[in-house]
């Protein structure tokens, strides 16, 4: 497999990040599995969704202008699903349905994959 990250980000991700951050205080991401938004990635504050055994670190994020990185979870099974894709972190208009903290904001985070 490539030495590709396994995440990245759009601009206007790393923006979005960089205004919940300043809200909020440190963040994490944990792709979701079907529950709320679908698949869409959940944004959280930190420490706020348990994550567990079931569930794996695909990456640390590196945002400019944030302190420390964001780490982007997956469960296992999804994990397995997309495992020789690479994630691409993006906003789009419209407020999504579930608890991420983009939501009041009247955008969403999405993911785009591109095979590795």
């Amino acid at each position: 497999m490539s030495d590709a990250p396994r995440v990245e980000f759009t601009p206007a991700a790393a923006d979005l990040i960089r205004q919940l951050t300043t809200a909020h205080g440190p963040l994490m991401f944990h792709q979701s599995g079907g529950c709320c938004d679908g698949s869409a990635p959940m944004c959280y504050q930190a420490g706020e969704f348990r994550t567990g055994g079931s569930d794996v670190l695909l990456a640390s994020l590196v945002v400019d202008g944030v302190a420390g990185p964001v780490p982007f979870w997956i469960s296992a099974s999804q994990q397995e699903v997309w495992a020789h894709t690479r994630l691409v972190l993006d906003v789009v208009e419209g407020r999504g349905s579930g608890f991420s903290l983009e939501a009041p904001e009247g955008v969403r985070f999405l993911i785009r994959s591109r095979l590795l």
